[in-house]
């Protein structure tokens, strides 16, 4: 996507000078998240520690960009020391950031497989090959995403008969959470881009603001209209007819189709119910778990730090980003990052090839 018309991507490779046996050495570049929307600064990390960091600390964050996070992580453990013990201990390091989202697993399995049975000095260049073929293969997944959301945005709006087609997302489901493009928002730029008369309301996202921050930022420099609201509004709008569409993105989905996503995601699919608006995610193949069924039982949901509940930060009217305190200093707080929402409440799930019952996922793929 493009910030200033200039073309980025949210991770990208960065030759080095040689190494001491001419050796290319890389650093990878990330855009930092945790400053937008107020700044736009690109960090350039040099190993795996600061890859794992930047992945805990949410400079990287969705789903299907910690998995290629987590694979240039893992190149730059190569780089750093290709014997079977350190990448092992790089691997559960990597493993250790973040539990939820299924593709930091997926992306760290695919390169052990990758390197395992590779001699030592083969393996630098490989790791740093494979884990730009999976960045590669998010931008093609989800373009296609993007292409078939955009025809049932198509149906939904020709049915709705009204001149603007209204969608509420939740969290970000942008190219910021992947390589580029994005998983559902995807299709909101592919059917804006081919002259729909697209508007968003963006969900603030409680506690850390993804929706507010990031989703509003992106729709913004892609010219698209859209009103960020409080998590809290979302029903009220679809009471009033106000929303055509819901449409989310997941962190894991499973066999059966539950789908985990930002902590809220589940109110807004019981609203939507309850409405009968249609509620669909926007899911790439490496975000499901074919291993498990039941979402609720089996998805490990992380507790993050409680200061995202108690503090927030913002720009204060001399151009700085600060940190203020919400709640009184005796009050405690929980930080449950992810819900799930069970798959009756799913209308239909958007993957690479195309859209589906939640029940009928894995005859997508079979």
């Amino acid at each position: 996507m493009k910030i200033d018309e200039k073309y980025y991507r949210t991770i990208w490779p960065i030759p080095g000078a040689a190494s001491p046996k001419n050796e290319a050495v890389f650093k990878v570049g990330i855009i930092d998240q945790t400053m937008l929307p107020h700044q736009f600064n690109v960090l350039e990390l040099h190993t795996l520690q600061e890859m794992a960091l930047a992945i805990s600390n949410m400079q990287v964050r969705g789903a299907p960009l910690i998995g290629a996070a987590a694979a240039y992580g893992f190149a730059l453990a190569v780089q750093s020391d290709a014997s079977d013990q350190y990448l092992r201990n790089a691997a559960q390091t990597l493993l250790n950031t973040r539990p939820t989202a299924v593709n930091l697993h997926w992306a760290i399995k695919r390169m052990q497989k990758c390197i395992d049975a590779l001699p030592v000095a083969d393996r630098r260049d490989a790791a740093w090959r494979e884990a730009a073929l999976i960045c590669e293969e998010d931008v093609q997944i989800n373009r296609a995403i993007g292409q078939h959301g955009m025809k049932l945005i198509e149906a939904e709006f020709s049915k709705s008969k009204k001149n603007t087609f209204n969608i509420l997302t939740h969290c970000n489901a942008g190219w910021l959470a992947t390589v580029d493009w994005g998983t559902a928002l995807s299709p909101i730029y592919t059917a804006h881009d081919a002259g729909m008369p697209i508007h968003v309301w963006v969900d603030e996202t409680r506690p850390r603001n993804q929706g507010a921050s990031l989703t509003a930022w992106e729709l913004g420099k892609h010219g698209i209209p859209h009103t960020v609201i409080s998590d809290n509004a979302g029903g009220h709008l679809m009471q009033h007819g106000q929303v055509d569409m819901v449409l989310v993105g997941a962190d894991r989905v499973t066999s059966t189709g539950d789908v985990c996503n930002k902590i809220g995601t589940y109110l807004k699919a019981l609203a939507a119910f309850d409405n009968h608006v249609p509620f669909y995610a926007a899911v790439p193949s490496p975000t499901i778990d074919w291993t498990i069924k039941d979402g609720l039982k089996d998805i490990e949901i992380e507790m993050r730090h409680a200061d995202e509940v108690s503090y927030i930060s913002g720009l204060t009217d001399d151009g700085q980003i600060k940190s203020i305190r919400l709640t009184p200093h005796h009050s405690h707080a929980i930080n449950p990052a992810f819900d799930v929402t069970p798959s009756h409440l799913v209308t239909g799930i958007i993957t690479e090839r195309g859209v589906t019952l939640p029940n009928q996922l894995s005859g997508l793929f079979n």
